[in-house]
């Protein structure tokens, strides 16, 4: 029996059976709350283990496992027993501390390979097609499309692509989503607002003008952005953010949404939280809807009344779901406000148009500021380092269209702009990059899933799989979108009007392999390998490797023979 200090200062006599049992509880609970240098410490500690006294007054663990005076000994088996309860109680310390230490080194290897085992189980794709929008949703002030997430090849890369068109003075109304995202404006200007929670309203006007003429008191928020052509808009999940359109033609959103990334904790589906409006039901996610189906066939139809009082459920903001009278009490506002918020009556669908031009701060940046601070992030290594870039002041948007800042460039054959965490360092924590490509003539390759959306012009492309088998091969024009499974190898050939896309990738530092080319992978095999490999002449094992010093936009090929795909 040991005799253990309680609270109170008296000395209660437990078992040794309660006392390890208590002090492996206790150690768990404290060291999932320990911080990572506090544990190498205590890993220190418990590595110089001498008695039971170096305990008491060197180890800063649990109070049921030591205390901070001696035990009292009655007998030299009894100080045995103490030092053999105490060791095995900080062995389970001991392992607790690698436990969470490896846990925290190697959680982003845990995100990419949870992805990866879900991809490879699920996808089985002998087939794709190029597709056009399967959904459209008309709102006041613009339209919204929504392609196919039931598509095998959507599943397999678990993503959602949306297109959002908002008219003149149109406003994408605020909502946040289970997933992060990535948007490319394809055309237009506009200005755009993220609300990251917990962060302060850095940005503060003079005064607004109000409907009737007289200026109202003055207004604060968060950042607000200018965005054009070209711009990537990186957003994590759970952030708020709208868009408006204050230019004079239509502002045109290509969102992607990663439904398999680590923050989505739900399951497959695609949720907008929107925080007004009326949204309709169709640009919910319905991906478990037709699982479901599928699995339950066809079944009859229930009662009208429960049908419609479910589809009108689904049919509001997030607060449409709460009592008026706790929203009140919540924003401190009378009922009728609160009401308002709920928007029960407004069919205007998610992009409104707004009655006068909206009176909001955003300073425009010029493009040599812009410069600037790039080449600043990319002096320090592109890192987080906790001072440069916090979650709050996180830049979020890119340029991709600027020719300036493509990656490889050929005259007489095109571009490639590359968009990763290394020039948009919020990027590693959505898992998520962009390419911008424009080429009048071919690339071949391969790479990690891609989500190709034509932008201009028209192409010819062809996916290649592990057993040789071609599983795309055909035309595509501006607004389709077409799915490279990951390592499945890919040729682009541009059409007669030239050939512009841009490729989302399901990770933020995707690595690219030319199959043709002066970095290609031939081209890094000894002679006598790639001879002895395709059965060919040393001669022309070296016309194979060196024919092409491209690196990965090709010009015309010499030999006349353009028009064909090898």
């Amino acid at each position: 029996m040991f005799e253990s200090p309680r609270t109170h200062g008296e000395n209660v006599r437990v078992s040794k059976k309660e006392h390890l049992q208590t002090c492996e509880s206790k150690g768990q609970v404290y060291m999932q709350k320990a911080s990572i240098e506090t544990v190498v410490l205590t890993i220190f500690a418990t590595s110089q283990i001498l008695s039971p006294h170096y305990f008491a007054y060197k180890y800063e663990g649990p109070q049921s496992c030591h205390n901070t005076v001696p035990y009292k000994r009655a007998s030299t088996s009894m100080s045995s027993s103490t030092l053999f309860s105490l060791t095995l109680c900080f062995l389970v310390l001991f392992n607790c501390c690698f436990a969470q230490i490896e846990q925290v080194t190697s959680r982003h290897d845990q995100q990419q390979a949870r992805r990866r085992s879900s991809q490879h189980s699920e996808c089985q794709l002998q087939r794709i097609n190029a597709l056009e929008p399967a959904r459209r949703i008309k709102s006041e002030a613009g339209v919204t499309e929504i392609w196919d997430e039931n598509d095998e090849q959507f599943e397999c890369a678990a993503v959602a692509v949306i297109r959002h068109t908002i008219q003149k003075r149109g406003l994408l109304l605020p909502a946040y989503t289970n997933t992060p995202k990535l948007v490319y404006v394809e055309q237009g200007k506009g200005i755009q607002g993220a609300v990251f929670p917990g962060c302060p309203e850095t940005f503060q006007s003079s005064g607004q003008f109000s409907r009737d003429g007289s200026q109202s008191s003055e207004d604060q928020h968060q950042k607000v952005r200018q965005v054009r052509e070209g711009d990537v808009v990186a957003l994590p999940s759970g952030v708020a953010d709208w868009f408006y359109n204050n230019g004079d033609s239509p502002l045109v959103l290509v969102q992607l949404l990663d439904t398999s990334n680590p923050a989505n904790q739900l399951d497959q589906d695609f949720r907008n939280f929107f925080l007004a409006g009326n949204p309709q039901r169709e640009l919910q996610s319905q991906r478990s809807s037709y699982q479901r189906d599928q699995f339950e066939g066809q079944r009859g139809r229930q009662d009208e009344d429960e049908s419609r009082r479910h589809q009108q459920d689904r049919n509001r903001n997030v607060f449409g779901g709460f009592d008026e009278q706790i929203l009140a009490e919540a924003f401190n506002i009378d009922t009728r406000l609160a009401r308002s918020m709920r928007n029960e009556k407004d069919n205007r669908g998610i992009i409104v148009r707004a009655e006068h031009e909206l009176q909001v701060v955003s300073p425009h940046q010029s493009r040599e500021e812009e410069e600037r601070e790039i080449e600043h992030r990319r002096g320090r290594g592109g890192r987080f380092n906790g001072i440069e870039e916090s979650f709050c002041t996180a830049r979020l948007k890119h340029n991709i269209n600027d020719p300036e800042r493509a990656d490889f460039f050929n005259p007489r054959a095109g571009r490639l702009t590359t968009v990763n965490s290394l020039n948009l360092p919020i990027l590693r924590s959505v898992q998520l990059s962009v390419e911008r490509e424009r080429f009048d003539v071919t690339t071949l390759e391969y790479e990690c899933p891609s989500i190709i959306y034509i932008t201009r012009g028209n192409g010819r492309i062809q996916i290649v799989g592990d057993n040789g088998q071609t599983i795309f091969d055909g035309e595509v024009r501006e607004g389709q979108v077409v799915t490279a499974p990951q390592s499945f190898a890919v040729v682009k050939k541009a059409g007669s009007q030239g050939f512009e896309w841009v490729s989302f990738k399901t990770n933020d530092n995707a690595q690219v392999s030319q199959l043709a080319g002066r970095v290609s992978t031939i081209r890094g095999l000894p002679v006598e390998v790639v001879a002895n490999s395709f059965q060919i002449s040393r001669e022309d094992a070296r016309r194979l490797k060196n024919n092409r010093e491209e690196v990965s936009v090709f010009s015309p090929s010499q030999s006349g023979r353009s028009d064909e795909i090898a």
